[in-house]
């Protein structure tokens, strides 16, 4: 009772003119578009638990994986925008997986409002232990002298490894077959088995299955390498010069979503990811903790989705 008054407190002092017992009065419904294990879904619940420790409201994840990332944001451009129901939205959903489709269900910068950025980060190619690539160049090599004869896995249709990788192809002239699957640990399992020789994952899920020795990590697609992973060079450092990638990850609410609970989800969300316990939860996965404001947030989607719908075009890329 005491965390629900000082949540309530909090919330009368962000957000005048909501009473102490306006907001919230039930638990807060959180749709992430991808399953269980995912890079996001991982990410997604720290955020969950991290908010809930801070404010004390109760936060239910409710994964919706499907129709290219969409899905998720369909459920809740639908859903009643009284503020119990927000999406955690990837670069893959709200950028990506867009300009792959031919009729969208979802246009996000006219159907939600931004709530705010939560983490960025980077993504690693992976190599299945059972294929004999101990470097990116090695795979290109191979690639080039035998297309189509190896197969790169991904979470899904749209995700940030899917369209990664085939900016991987494009700049390197290498064939390489697409394999979507229904979630990124779906993948690794197939990765780690050898049903798939390559995937380009983000470190939230990768992380322990390379540093567990299940998987081999050979590049990193940041412009800069990862703290976690010092010796893992990047992608350009690796023999693709100009190639960059980060992801990102923010937080969506229905469009007419009072901005008086968008205010106080923003507050809430940046305390969350900067708290101490929640910084370290993040940064372990592989990410960093980005706090800012909507507008902030809104602007990062914009330019994404100008620069991914340009890589798209330019490599042909489609839901397949």
């Amino acid at each position: 009772m005491r965390r629900w008054i000082r949540a309530g407190l909090l919330l009368s002092l962000l957000t005048p003119g909501l009473t102490v017992a306006a907001y919230p009065e039930r638990p807060i419904r959180m749709i992430v578009p991808q399953n269980v294990g995912s890079s996001t879904d991982n990410v997604a619940r720290i955020v969950a638990t991290e908010l809930s420790r801070e404010t004390g409201w109760q936060i239910v994840v409710d994964n919706r994986p499907g129709g290219a990332l969409q899905l998720g944001l369909e459920l809740a451009v639908q859903a009643p925008a009284d503020g119990y129901t927000i999406a955690y939205a990837p670069i893959g959903a709200l950028a990506i997986a867009p300009h792959l489709l031919a009729k969208p269900p979802v246009n996000a910068l006219r159907d939600l409002a931004p709530i705010g950025q939560t983490v960025s980060g980077h993504q690693m190619v992976l190599a299945s232990l059972k294929s004999p690539f101990m470097n990116l160049q090695e795979v290109i090599d191979y690639a080039k002298k035998n297309p189509d004869k190896l197969s790169n896995g991904s979470s899904s249709n749209g995700a940030p490894g899917h369209i990664g990788f085939e900016l991987l192809k494009t700049m390197t002239g290498i064939k390489i077959v697409h394999v979507p699957y229904k979630g990124g640990a779906a993948a690794l399992v197939d990765v780690m088995a050898g049903r798939v020789q390559l995937m380009m994952e983000g470190l939230n899920s990768a992380t322990p299955h390379v540093k567990a020795g299940r998987v081999r990590g050979l590049a990193v697609t940041g412009p800069q390498r990862s703290p976690i992973f010092p010796d893992i060079p990047t992608v350009a450092e690796a023999g693709v010069p100009g190639f960059a990638m980060t992801v990102w990850h923010g937080m969506v609410a229905p469009v007419k979503t009072p901005r008086a609970m968008i205010k106080a989800l923003n507050a809430a969300v940046n305390k969350a990811i900067t708290s101490p316990e929640g910084s370290r939860r993040i940064l372990a996965l592989g990410s960093e903790p980005h706090p800012g404001t909507p507008e902030e947030f809104w602007k990062l989607v914009r330019s994404d989705r100008t620069r991914w719908d340009e890589v798209i075009k330019k490599a042909s890329a489609k839901i397949d």
